[in-house]
């Protein structure tokens, strides 16, 4: 799991989020949402929501910077690892 501190905290009713917190995704992560009838924003985004476990409103509402720091934790996710071979 890989935790994101926001630039910009997100306040949704009582609750503030300073920080996100992203388990890395599985098979079943990816067909849960391809089967949604949506945009491929829209999609990542419902993706982030179920990894980070928050509603997508908190996702839609925060900042683009974090969200590109966002992003980059998912794809570094999706990266195999360059494993090093003597």
């Amino acid at each position: 799991m890989d935790s994101i501190t926001l630039i910009a905290p997100v306040t949704i009713g009582n609750n503030t989020y300073e920080q996100i917190s992203i388990r890395r995704p599985k098979v079943r992560d990816r067909l849960a949402v391809e089967r949604m009838k949506k945009t491929d924003a829209e999609k990542e985004i419902a993706m982030i929501a179920n990894l980070a476990e928050v509603s997508v409103d908190v996702i839609e509402e925060i900042d683009l910077a974090d969200y590109a720091k966002i992003q980059e934790v998912l794809q570094n996710f999706l990266e195999p690892s360059q494993a090093t071979s003597d």
